[in-house]
């Protein structure tokens, strides 16, 4: 089913989405990778603040390529989401409401997810050009030393994602091998 959705996400929101869905956000996310989430995991365990909120926001898995003249930014694909389920437990229990990368999931981030009523999407891998098509604006935030893995707020319409895994712990990538594969 296909569901147009604002972020930040809402509780409610978040919780109506079910694994499979067809998602496309309009609002504000923002973007970290793996050496951003090390330098915000490392800032928390300091007792600092972080460079965002993270109540219910959205945190897409992403390092842009260049922008061409007159676009906000180049190529936006999803990076692997397993390397950041070191990190995302904690910002999911922090108010993160949602997360957008490509892959499966840890135990421990599904627990999460659920604990949160927070939510996993995946963007298409291999389509960053199509993706940034709904980017519409792009700012470093936080951590510009980083260059591509520096934080970013991005701007996007019409975003489109896949519900994974929902906020009662349903997994599209699990639930698709039981359903399409014979013994």
């Amino acid at each position: 089913m296909d569901k147009y959705i604002n972020v930040p996400l809402s509780d409610e929101d978040a919780r109506s989405l079910k694994s499979g869905d067809y998602v496309y956000l309009t609002g504000t996310i923002y973007t970290a990778r793996d050496a951003a989430h090390k330098r915000m995991y490392e800032a928390l365990e300091r007792g600092e603040e972080l460079p965002l909120d993270m109540k219910h926001n959205v945190i897409y898995y992403m390092g842009p390529s260049p922008a061409r003249e007159g676009r906000p930014i180049g190529s936006a694909g999803p990076t692997t989401a397993s390397r950041m389920d070191k990190y995302a437990p904690t910002l999911l229990d922090l108010g993160l409401k949602g997360m957008i990368g490509k892959g499966k999931r840890s135990q421990a981030v599904k627990d999460a997810i659920v604990r949160n009523g927070a939510v996993y999407f995946a963007a298409v891998g291999g389509a960053g050009a199509l993706l940034s098509k709904s980017i519409i604006a792009s700012e470093v935030i936080a951590y510009d030393d980083l260059g591509t893995e520096a934080i970013r707020r991005l701007k996007v319409k019409d975003f489109p994602v896949i519900v994974v895994i929902d906020a009662k712990g349903e997994d599209l990538y699990a639930n698709a091998i039981k359903e399409y594969c014979r013994e």
